[in-house]
């Protein structure tokens, strides 16, 4: 008997659980009736509120706004500037080119090395640093190395921005 309540009782809880759980399903939601049945109307319904997935968004045509290195007028001023130089790393995404050393034939044992960085994409004196390094070598295992502030970094840094300008508004003509 005394077994026969105790049953009676799990059961009763479990009914409870499983009753509680149903209902945070949903199962006994209210249907709005706004919403479409068509799959495309509530498709676009959905979208509008801002649920779902939007591919059309994911592709461009959304807030996002993707920039690759052929659109921007800083970078690709840069590398039409330094294309005589061999280059060690040219990263976009990070927003940085650097050369590898560069030998002047009249000066063999002296070498520069250029770094450019990009602050930011827009057009301007502050969107950019233009870093010269100077290798001088009395032999070929003993070089001192250090930060040059040559007219080279001034004439770089202005010849990149003449250059950005000029690409941009020829971006813009077209």
């Amino acid at each position: 008997m005394f077994l026969k309540i105790i049953i009676k009782n799990y059961q009763l809880f479990f009914l409870f659980l499983l009753a509680l759980c149903l209902n945070g399903c949903g199962l006994y939601k209210k249907v709005d009736s706004s919403v479409p049945i068509q799959g495309e109307e509530r498709a676009r319904k959905n979208i509008e509120e801002g649920r779902g997935v939007n591919v059309r968004s994911m592709l461009g045509g959304g807030k996002t706004n993707y920039e690759f290195s052929s659109s921007n007028p800083m970078w690709r001023a840069s590398l039409e500037i330094l294309d005589f130089l061999p280059l060690t790393t040219v990263d976009y995404s990070g927003g940085i080119l650097i050369t590898d050393w560069y030998n002047n034939s009249d000066k063999e044992n002296e070498a520069i090395k250029i770094t450019v960085r990009f602050l930011n994409n827009e057009v301007g004196s502050s969107n950019i640093k233009v870093i010269v390094h100077k290798k001088i070598c009395e032999t070929s295992i003993k070089c001192q190395i250090s930060e040059s502030n040559s007219i080279i970094k001034e004439e770089l840094k202005k010849s990149i921005l003449k250059k950005a300008a000029l690409l941009e508004s020829q971006s813009k003509k077209k």
